[in-house]
């Protein structure tokens, strides 16, 4: 029975390692706007004729569909192991997972810009257990207005305001201050819908996670409108 990974790590470790091959089992048109690097397309449809010539048999095989309710890449893992294929794998999450992840794309749509392409990858973290005076001090050296709040696996759980934290004279914690619960992006979130809403909320910064809410970076709204802006100089 092909093996499920539901981990994207896992993913990259067989290529990496293994050189599995990725075969995406959509139809051409969502392949051609964007796929995982390297990835061959074989429509499910088209399997029993393209994988014996496109895919070597003795190497693992790693194959997805568009998410996690997708059941294109089970059926085509489960015929692939039927034609002979003896490691095959079937990347559950599928693209949607990989991209949400802001891992690397290609395709089409790979020269635009998404939230996890402009966000502030080296945005100040801190924890809910720092001292709010060394949480002042990061944010002073970085000259940065926000800061991240993670916990030990990198997950956000708030947000810390440096005026806030620089009014209260550095005494207490970080969780004494946080804001809990911000509102998070995905890093494949389209950008000119999301400077509108940011906009129209009066954010100032958003956190944009990967799908276990772990930090990517902070996208601030000036930032994010200096890439619309870039966006659509270079569309015009």
């Amino acid at each position: 029975m092909p093996e499920r990974l539901f981990d994207r790590r896992e993913v990259l470790r067989l290529v990496r390692t293994e050189r599995a091959q990725l075969v995406e089992v959509l139809p051409r048109g969502p392949y051609e706007e964007a796929h995982l690097p390297g990835a061959v397309d074989i429509p499910l449809s088209d399997l029993d004729v393209q994988a014996p010539r496109r895919l070597d048999a003795q190497r693992p095989v790693v194959v997805y569909g568009a998410d996690a309710l997708c059941d294109m890449s089970s059926r085509a893992a489960a015929r692939l192991r039927q034609l002979g294929f003896g490691r095959v794998y079937v990347y559950v999450p599928g693209k949607a997972d990989w991209l949400a992840a802001g891992l690397p794309r290609e395709g089409r749509s790979a020269a635009t810009p998404l939230a996890g392409d402009v966000a502030d990858r080296n945005a100040p973290v801190c924890t809910v257990e720092q001292p709010l005076e060394d949480a002042v001090d990061m944010l002073d050296e970085t000259g940065r207005a926000t800061a991240a709040v993670v916990d030990h696996e990198d997950v956000v759980v708030g947000l810390l305001s440096h005026e806030e934290a620089a009014a209260a004279d550095g005494t207490g914690s970080v969780g004494e201050l946080l804001h809990p619960g911000p509102v998070t992006v995905r890093a494949d979130t389209p950008l000119a819908p999301l400077l509108d809403r940011m906009t129209r909320t009066h954010a100032e910064v958003v956190p944009v996670t990967d799908p276990e809410g772990r930090l990517l970076g902070l996208l601030a709204r000036d930032r994010l409108r200096q890439a619309v802006e870039r966006t659509g100089r270079a569309a015009r």
